[in-house]
């Protein structure tokens, strides 16, 4: 999977663990950006880039609005904003409607980062319980981008991945581990 410019990461129900599977097998030279959508209570401050950060000995933080995005970065929506990429590559907190009932959607960071990075973007849907991220695989996939969904048989809550094959055709079906070492082998684009 050459000329992946970006990783986009969606998770709901279990989504934590999943993450430092998924993440931890990352090389500390990893050079690609990595934005995480995972379903939070909007109700109270989010401490999921702390234990990421702390748990993955690499730099994770917090998605802050008009940031540019960083080569080697891990980003993670917080609590009660959706979380965009705009076509600067710059990062855009919002408070529109829930999609799916969550706000952050991984629909709504999937279908803007496809259109931010087109064919060089990588998105990956993991465990959960809703059918959030499924049309914005099928987004990315349609855009040129290439897709992964965990496999639902090693997921802890199928009803995520489910809802992705039922709506395309990914390019892989992975357990965590295969996720993790396929993203350990991406290279940074050259463009």
């Amino acid at each position: 999977m050459n000329g992946v410019r970006a990783v986009v990461i969606g998770a709901s129900a279990g989504g934590v663990t999943a993450l430092f599977t998924v993440l931890g097998a990352l090389p500390a030279s990893f050079a690609i950006p990595v934005l995480c959508v995972l379903h939070l209570p909007d109700d109270r401050h989010s401490q999921l880039a702390e234990v990421l950060q702390r748990r993955l000995q690499r730099p994770v933080r917090q998605a802050c609005d008009k940031e540019t995005i960083a080569p080697g970065q891990i980003y993670v929506a917080g609590p009660g904003y959706h979380l965009s990429v705009e076509a600067d590559f710059s990062l855009s907190l919002s408070q529109e409607e829930p999609v799916h009932f969550s706000r952050p959607a991984i629909d709504y960071l999937f279908t803007s980062a496809a259109d931010a990075y087109g064919p060089g973007l990588l998105g990956v849907l993991l465990t959960g319980a809703n059918e959030d991220g499924a049309e914005g695989l099928a987004y990315i996939k349609n855009s040129g981008g290439r897709t992964v969904v965990q496999d639902p048989r090693d997921a802890q809550v199928a009803l995520m991945p489910e809802a992705a094959l039922a709506r395309h055709d990914p390019d892989l079906i992975l357990s965590l581990s295969g996720i993790g070492q396929l993203l350990a082998t991406l290279e940074p684009s050259a463009c």
